[in-house]
């Protein structure tokens, strides 16, 4: 929860010295060498087949790629606390797309309850009532496409990459090496090399690649496999308030209730979203 509640005030202070897409790419580079290392020290190989590299190839572009360069776009003109708040609104569009994209995750009334309520929270982050005011719109609409993009990623995993043979850290990394494949075809399309060296935005990307990007993924495939998914899930209601913490603390990012107040009905209707009916004996 530390480690990606501060990463989206890394990616704030990255962006401060490079241009987005160079963060993105940083940040790639700096994460696939973490699971590149872990790779060889466990003697994995990359996975085989050419049906697998193509799923692989569009579950890099949904899970990282994308994401992670809209919300280093999207930070350019709002604060860190708003990106790791929207950041929270994953679970939500993960159930509202589940129930047509999944036909076994059907719907209950606390769930429904839930997306209502958290949809409700997102609107009180964003100070509906006052027309959004001093709101960059653009740069919110970017955080909450970034984070609309990680469940429709991982509901295509699940249709296409379920059941493989091929370990979780094997495919990991062949994922982020494509999504570093990605960024750097595009990058050169859209953004110039940078200028001068800025030390501290540098230092920041690496330690978002290295820590946000690598190490974070190891520890959660090790709490998966020790205490299973479910908990191991928890951490997506921790990672908002790390990010608002970080923010308003170190970047000295205003704060006024409503974001405080909205995120928490947001997290509280993300959780309930993730109830499932009791199996009948």
């Amino acid at each position: 929860s530390l480690i990606w509640g501060f990463s989206f005030l890394l990616i704030k202070v990255g962006t401060e010295g490079y241009a987005p897409f160079h963060v993105t790419l940083g940040r790639l580079v700096f994460g696939t060498a973490v699971l590149a290392t872990a790779m060889a020290v466990r003697r994995e190989r990359l996975p085989r087949g050419v049906r697998t590299w193509g799923h692989l190839t569009v579950a890099a572009l949904l899970l990282n790629a994308l994401p992670f360069s809209l919300f280093a776009y999207a930070e350019l003109t709002i604060p860190s606390t708003l990106a790791g708040i929207c950041n929270a609104t994953s679970p939500l569009w993960g159930m509202a797309l589940s129930l047509v994209a999944l036909s076994e995750d059907r719907p209950t009334q606390v769930r429904v309850a839930g997306l209502g309520l958290g949809f409700l929270g997102v609107l009180t982050v964003l100070g509906a009532w006052q027309g959004f005011h001093g709101l960059d719109i653009t740069g919110t609409a970017l955080a909450l496409l970034a984070s609309l993009s990680y469940p429709i990623g991982w509901i295509y995993v699940r249709r296409t990459l379920a059941g493989t043979s091929h370990s979780h850290l094997s495919m990991t990394g062949a994922q982020l090496l494509l999504a570093t494949v990605q960024l750097a075809v595009v990058t050169p399309l859209f953004t110039t090399l940078p200028t001068s060296l800025s030390i501290g935005p540098l230092l920041a990307i690496a330690t978002l690649g290295a820590l946000g990007t690598g190490l974070a993924v190891l520890l959660q495939y090790g709490l998966v496999a020790e205490v299973g998914p479910t908990t191991a899930q928890m951490v997506t209601y921790f990672i908002p308030v790390i990010a608002t913490a970080a923010g308003v603390a170190l970047l000295g990012e205003s704060l006024t209730w409503s974001t405080p107040v909205g995120a928490v009905i947001v997290l509280i209707g993300a959780a309930l979203t993730q109830v499932r009916p009791k199996a009948r004996a």
